[in-house]
């Protein structure tokens, strides 16, 4: 009889470790194809979808991935498993690629439309064709007034933007002057420019300042 029990006992045991294993098995290859589900699913989303929530799916992307990395050692078949999980991180990677170059593009649009206007009316190619000897008094004042309402939430990026198309505008005018601007506009404008410059300067070189030691902070 203590024979008989002992071979139940041991039976018992090794279902139990059967069944302890299989579930494990069943819990990492669920968490894979959960990690490439999910993967999958971003790439389905539009693509404002995926810049509005970025944060979001960044968090519960990380979340999944250590999910599939921590159970992977449970699976019978591990080089199967790693091959499916490193390949749906390249494409991850190519994906928040993507989504970071279309978000720059259009933070980039939205900047240039502050100061500008549409920028399909106006182009943006650098060269102001638009601004003539009637509009380039306008086109300064708004130039300065949405710098004077907007610089405190400019980034460094932000403001190297901004310079590059302060220097644009300011070789536009140099054609414009020849084109029969008034000099009581040009005089308007050289007082803008007055204004806007050195306030321009301490504020990017504050940003620049603020972001390196952030970086900095961040670092240690």
């Amino acid at each position: 009889m203590k024979k008989l029990n002992l071979v139940l006992g041991a039976a018992l045991l090794a279902a139990g470790l059967t069944s302890c294993k299989n579930d494990a098995e069943m819990t990492a290859e669920r968490n894979v194809d959960n990690y490439e589900s999910y993967v999958d699913s971003v790439q389905g989303l539009d693509d404002s979808e995926k810049m509005a929530n970025w944060e979001a799916i960044e968090a519960k992307y990380q979340t999944r991935l250590a999910e599939a990395e921590a159970t992977i050692e449970s699976l019978k078949d591990k080089v199967n498993a790693q091959d499916r999980i490193d390949e749906t991180k390249q494409e991850y990677v190519e994906l928040k690629a993507d989504v970071s170059e279309k978000a720059e593009e259009a933070s980039t649009r939205n900047l240039f439309v502050s100061y500008f206007g549409d920028a399909n009316a106006v182009g943006n190619d650098m060269k102001f064709a638009w601004v003539n000897k009637d509009n380039i008094l306008s086109v300064y004042q708004k130039f300065v007034n949405t710098f004077e309402a907007n610089h405190e939430s400019y980034s460094r990026q932000d403001f190297d933007k901004i310079k590059a198309w302060y220097e644009a505008l300011d070789a536009r005018k140099n054609t414009v002057e020849k084109e029969g601007l008034s000099t009581e506009d040009n005089n308007k404008i050289a007082g803008l420019k007055l204004k806007f410059a050195p306030k321009f300067s301490w504020e990017r070189m504050t940003a620049k300042g603020d972001e390196n030691e952030a970086a900095k902070e961040a670092a240690e």
